[in-house]
């Protein structure tokens, strides 16, 4: 059996591409079916706010000190990433906010076995469509779509559940020593950063499995 654990975040283009290079991995490795994978939370920005009236390149460009151009050329560079697997992004359509509660219900739909599915809905409503996935009804919407309750989502949002879980994805990280996202870890021992090739994660696979020096 091959354990994965994914640190991402829902405002990451890097963790968007990485899931989906990763899942192709997964499609083509022989013994898939050993392969249990789990998505654990990290915030790259967890004092981002809620509503906020700049766009992603103004937010890049002074995150970074560089010009408005630069953030633009560095979104471009991000969508042909994303299209050379077979993703859609539309950068400039991006609503900035803050992820917590997309991770919340990341957690919720983990609990009734739809964690893949919630996931990929999250990166697509933010990366592709512009959705502000901090507001409860968006919420509500993608985790509905992905085959959960409207209810459960509405009293999940509405009360203190998987806030622990969250912060406890994070404090873990931390224990880890990750910094940056995406963060795969095989088995406990074999770590890949960043949003790799396809044979980097069939590579990882193998190695998963090799007896510890």
């Amino acid at each position: 059996m091959i354990e994965v654990e994914v640190w991402s975040d829902f405002a990451c283009p890097f963790c968007a591409i990485g899931k989906r290079q990763f899942d192709l991995a997964l499609q083509k490795y022989p013994q898939k079916d050993n392969v249990k994978v789990t998505f654990k939370s990290f915030e790259l920005d967890p004092n981002s706010p809620k509503s906020q009236t700049e766009k992603i390149t103004e937010i890049l460009s002074k995150k970074y000190g560089q010009t408005l151009e630069w953030a633009q050329k560095a979104n471009e560079r991000v969508t042909k990433m994303a299209a050379d697997c077979g993703m859609t992004f539309h950068m400039e359509k991006i609503v900035p906010t803050n992820s917590f509660d997309a991770h919340r219900l990341a957690h919720l739909g983990a609990s009734k076995g739809l964690q893949t599915q919630i996931q990929d809905r999250l990166f697509q409503a933010y990366f592709t469509e512009g959705k502000d996935i901090a507001k409860v009804e968006v919420l509500a919407d993608l985790g509905a779509a992905a085959g959960l309750s409207r209810d459960e989502i509405h009293q999940m949002l509405m009360t203190d559940q998987f806030i622990d879980e969250v912060r406890s994805d994070e404090a873990e990280a931390r224990q880890l020593g990750i910094q940056g996202v995406p963060f795969f870890i095989f088995n406990r021992r074999l770590g890949v950063s960043g949003a790799q090739p396809i044979d980097v994660f069939l590579q990882a696979f193998d190695e998963a499995l090799k007896p510890a020096p």
